[in-house]
């Protein structure tokens, strides 16, 4: 670290992951979201509810706007249309503030340590964008707001290879998948790939070409992946002739520019049929069977978690996408208080964290990583066969040099755990046991120990705690809890009371070998194309 104060390495690395400024923040409320919406009123007569905004909420909507159905989404959290008092909507991953934590006094970040100095900091509680849910065993970072979790994900759009996808989703008929479903999905989000040439020669890319680099010395199979961020978009940035975002290390708290998420395409087609409304900041607490369908019940709250109004709408059909953990404690509270009775013991089951555990390196000064990162991952180290681990090569956007690779991997996790009702706390729980993420260590192992070994390099042992290397606390992709051909019918149908479906990552039992959001749409429009022709 010769020509670098420590001062200066800690601070800029700090400021990444942590350092918000308190003091005088003027913080919008739920009247000063100018996007178009109309709110649910009480009383109201609707022909399709969903419930969530993410990739399997959005697919719904659209596909049912499409087929002349009028819809209304509700969603917890904000619209994100509204600039703050920086004039852009979305915190910088370098300074998170207000906008970034649900409901947090103080930053839940998955970096939490540096040269073993805590780096997390208060903020003001408020609906921000990313939730740190803690479940007992295990961490769930979750996107809230209009768009769901496209808004604070890298947007890697990985279709998983054809050979794995029976251990995936063992009932549904792969060719159907990847002829029809996955094309149509990857067309419709927006996925592109990089220019390999252009990647070779971007300076934002140097920290992937030194992981491509150490990832083929160790005999690893390196592959670039797909994302829906915009390439035309992000050249213009490293040429300095639009405002940066993905240069800028917009990624953790939202996208600014040039990332391609749900409010810019499945959203965005839905408003356009004239059959979408949306309901920010509501959150449904009651599903009961009703003459003409479903009650309803909801919350209105406001930017600080206060509820403001409850309101009850009867909807003839309901279609549940809060996602896998949204999902699946809504269902098995209705279910465990008797709301919902005719729902059958698989609800609940089945969840898994896609084998989530996370990592650093440190390198030797003659492979800087650079100083100038994008915060769009376009590479992946495949050892899933032999290893049972396939990890994204991911960015630290400090600004400024830190020699450090650091990777997110998705590994053959085989523990499941399972939502159930605490009826004496008035909760949902879940099992989930810390424990259970030493498979997804070792097998993550087998790719980072070999490199090490070849490379002469070591692990990180500053980010996640004192001394410890790896980030086994965590997971960005949760998935299960109401699996299909399970908890439902072979199209999300829930058993037991018709009219009620499931659409997310709650139908997948637990894994999906890459980042899951294209398997979550492919399933929603599978499954939404039969409800259309069948139930409609």
């Amino acid at each position: 670290m010769e020509g670098l104060s420590r001062r200066r390495f800690i601070g800029g690395t700090g400021s990444l992951l942590g350092a918000a400024a308190l003091g005088a923040i003027d913080l919008p409320n739920a009247a000063a979201q100018s996007q178009e919406t109309q709110l649910i009123e009480p009383g109201a007569q609707i022909p399709a509810l969903v419930i969530g905004t993410g990739y399997g909420g959005s697919v719904t909507a659209l596909r049912l706007a499409q087929a002349g159905v009028d819809v209304h989404m509700v969603e917890m959290g904000m619209a994100w249309d509204t600039p703050g008092p920086d004039g852009k909507v979305f915190a910088n991953t370098t300074s998170p503030d207000h906008r970034s934590f649900w409901l947090r006094t103080r930053t839940k970040q998955p970096i939490s340590n540096f040269l073993g100095f805590p780096i997390d900091r208060n903020v003001p509680r408020y609906t921000g964008i990313l939730d740190a849910e803690d479940l007992g065993g295990i961490l769930v970072y979750q996107g809230r707001g209009v768009g769901g979790g496209s808004l604070v994900n890298g947007g890697m759009a990985v279709t998983p290879q054809r050979d794995r996808f029976p251990a995936i989703l063992p009932s549904v008929d792969a060719d159907e998948m990847y002829s029809v479903y996955y094309p149509r999905a990857n067309r419709t989000l927006g996925v592109t790939d990089i220019d390999p040439a252009w990647f070779d020669s971007a300076d934002c890319y140097q920290y992937a070409r030194v992981g491509r680099k150490h990832a083929s010395r160790s005999g690893f199979p390196f592959m670039f992946v797909p994302n829906v961020y915009d390439w035309d978009y992000m050249r213009q940035e490293a040429a300095g002739t639009v405002p940066r975002s993905a240069l800028a290390g917009e990624i953790l708290y939202g996208n600014n520019h040039g990332k391609k998420s749900l409010p810019k395409t499945y959203l965005a087609q839905a408003r356009a049929t004239g059959r979408l409304t949306v309901s920010p900041l509501h959150r449904v607490t009651t599903v009961t069977p009703a003459t003409g369908g479903y009650s309803v019940t909801m919350e209105q709250i406001d930017t600080t978690g206060t509820v403001v109004a409850t309101k009850t709408v009867v909807a003839r059909r309901v279609f549940f996408a809060a996602g896998s953990v949204g999902t699946s404690k809504l269902l098995v509270r209705l279910k465990a208080t008797g709301a919902l009775p005719g729902l059958n013991d698989e609800i609940g089951r089945g969840w898994g964290d896609n084998g989530n555990v996370m990592c650093g390196r440190a390198n030797h000064l003659w492979d800087p990583t650079g100083a100038l990162q994008s915060s769009i991952p376009t590479a992946g180290i495949d050892n899933w066969t032999a290893g049972g681990a396939f990890a994204e090569v991911a960015p630290l956007p400090t600004g400024i040099e830190t020699w450090a690779s650091f990777y997110l991997s998705i590994t053959n996790n085989p523990h499941r755990a399972r939502f159930t009702w605490n009826a004496a706390a008035g909760r949902v729980e879940l099992d989930w046991q810390a424990a259970w993420k030493q498979p997804s260590v070792t097998m993550a192992k087998s790719i980072f120990d070999r490199i090490n070994a070849k490379e002469g390099t070591i692990y990180r042992t500053d980010l996640f705690g004192v001394h410890k290397i790896w980030g086994d606390h965590l997971t960005y992709h949760p998935l299960g809890g109401a699996v299909l051909d399970k908890a439902t019918d072979h199209h999300g149908r829930l058993h037991g009371h018709p009219g009620l479906y499931v659409m997310d990552g709650a139908l997948i039992p637990g894994n999906t070998t890459v980042n899951p959001f294209v398997t979550i749409t492919a399933l929603a429009e599978r499954n939404i194309e039969r409800i259309i022709a069948d139930d409609f």
